[in-house]
């Protein structure tokens, strides 16, 4: 018997024109959620996928970094492009620019809490400034005609959680959902996440709500729904080696139990195939560093997998990688943990 209260009545999840297929969505991550990531969460049930935070600097777009993060989704729909920056004016043109990209949604990062985005007071950093965030909120939106939303934190630190009164002014500015993830700047990804706040969020405005932060089992996602009374949930690093929490959460909120494992053998083509994606999307040298960490977090989902990792991880042929994968997979002991 579950110790979380799986009944939830969740009503469809409407960004601007935009009804999503589910009410979980995948979160922006820098150097995680790139277009073979996205994809593959797509594949499994997300309702969304955003693209990695991008500098509002269109004059550092030519780099081999910024033009993988904007190699947008355009057969996904809506296709989600999230910016980062400080300067309103900037913001704007960038959110033209991607619109003219493909863009149907811009998302403003005000919920990073790097320090190399901080120290620019982006991201997170701009809490501290209710005046510029409206002038900013206010300039993206006038600047395009798509919904623009809002991912945000809870507050700067534990003694000023403004999340409420930046919901507001977000509200007042035309943002048409937000995103709030359950912790302050200050707490960066330290201790638990506390929902509390995204639950006075939530009653502060009429916009759809979505709450972020340590949704890591169907059953703990649900009870998040239901303390915050959010519209949706956004899930970060729960997705990290396990793209298809996004089927296993579809499945709970409509059954009220959780859907059998993976198999082996579907792992195996999952890991496979995610691979591949990375080698061909980066190119061979690239996509074998990328493919690393990516590996990491699959295997802290599987049993007896430490001499696969060592091995995997400093490998830098895309070959021995794949063979590598496979080995594994063929042994007798392979294959899922039961650990979350």
């Amino acid at each position: 018997m579950s110790r979380y209260n799986t009944r939830v009545d969740l009503p469809a999840l409407k960004i601007g024109p935009y009804e999503l297929d589910s009410p979980f969505v995948l979160a922006p991550m820098a150097g995680v959620t790139d277009k073979p990531f996205r994809r593959l969460c797509r594949h499994f049930g997300a309702g969304m996928t955003t693209s990695e935070m991008t500098t509002a600097d269109t004059r550092l777009w030519q780099t081999p970094k910024s033009r993988h993060r904007l190699d947008l989704d355009l057969d996904a729909v809506p296709v989600a492009v999230q910016i980062a920056g400080s300067e309103p004016g900037q913001l704007a043109l960038a959110a033209r620019a991607c619109v003219e990209r493909g863009a149907q949604i811009i998302d403003i990062n005000m919920g990073c809490p790097a320090k190399k985005v901080c120290k620019k007071l982006a991201g997170s950093a701009l809490m501290q400034d209710e005046i510029l965030v409206a002038r900013i909120l206010d300039a993206v939106v006038a600047a395009v005609d798509v919904p623009v939303t809002l991912k945000m934190r809870t507050g700067w630190d534990p003694e000023h959680r403004n999340g409420p009164q930046i919901a507001r002014i977000a509200e007042d500015s035309g943002i048409r959902s937000l995103a709030v993830h359950g912790r302050t700047r200050a707490c960066r990804y330290n201790g638990e996440a506390e929902y509390e706040t995204i639950a006075r969020v939530k009653q502060s405005v009429s916009i759809p709500v979505i709450a972020n932060g340590d949704l890591s089992t169907p059953e703990k996602s649900l009870e998040v729904l239901r303390l915050t009374n959010a519209d949706g949930l956004m899930i970060g690093r729960g997705a990290q080696g396990r793209p298809w929490i996004f089927r296993e959460l579809n499945f709970y909120l409509e059954n009220g139990v959780q859907k059998v494992p993976l198999d082996k053998t579907e792992l195996r083509a999952i890991m496979l195939d995610h691979l591949d994606e990375l080698h061909r999307f980066y190119g061979v040298k690239r996509g074998v560093r990328v493919a690393r960490k990516h590996l990491t977090w699959y295997c802290e989902k599987l049993a007896n997998a430490d001499e696969f990792r060592y091995q995997a991880v400093r490998v830098n042929s895309a070959s021995e990688q794949l063979r590598l994968t496979k080995e594994y997979f063929d042994r007798d002991d392979g294959g899922l943990s039961l650990a979350a």
